[in-house]
């Protein structure tokens, strides 16, 4: 069970990477829009999980594969973003969220 605090720093990582995200994507990949569905934070706040939804685009993993390359220079950009709310910047693991996709196929699914 996370405390108020792990609450309140997964927000706002979620929120600065989400921005980040829409700017950056346009550059990189413009026929992709990225979604941070979730951020889990360890007990520490020295580890965070972060889910991504990745839509309009026909290779998800492509573009998932992009993101985990750049890793350290979004965590850089993170820590630009968040100097003055947070000692430190959270290790980023980057996770594939195919929730939406597995819904709309159940949809799908039904309406046959």
């Amino acid at each position: 069970m996370e405390n108020t605090r792990q609450q309140k720093v997964a927000k706002l990582i979620q929120k600065e990477l989400s921005e980040i995200f829409r700017q950056e994507g346009q550059n990189r990949t413009p026929a992709a829009m990225i979604t941070v569905t979730r951020v889990d934070i360890a007990k520490d706040l020295s580890f965070a999980k972060v889910y991504l939804s990745i839509f309009s685009t026909g290779n998800k993993h492509l573009v998932f594969e992009s993101i985990e390359q750049t890793k350290k220079e979004i965590r850089f950009k993170l820590g630009q973003r968040v100097k003055n709310q947070l000692r430190i910047i959270p290790e980023l693991a980057f996770v594939f969220d195919d929730t939406l996709d597995y819904i709309e196929n159940i949809d799908k699914l039904l309406k046959q």
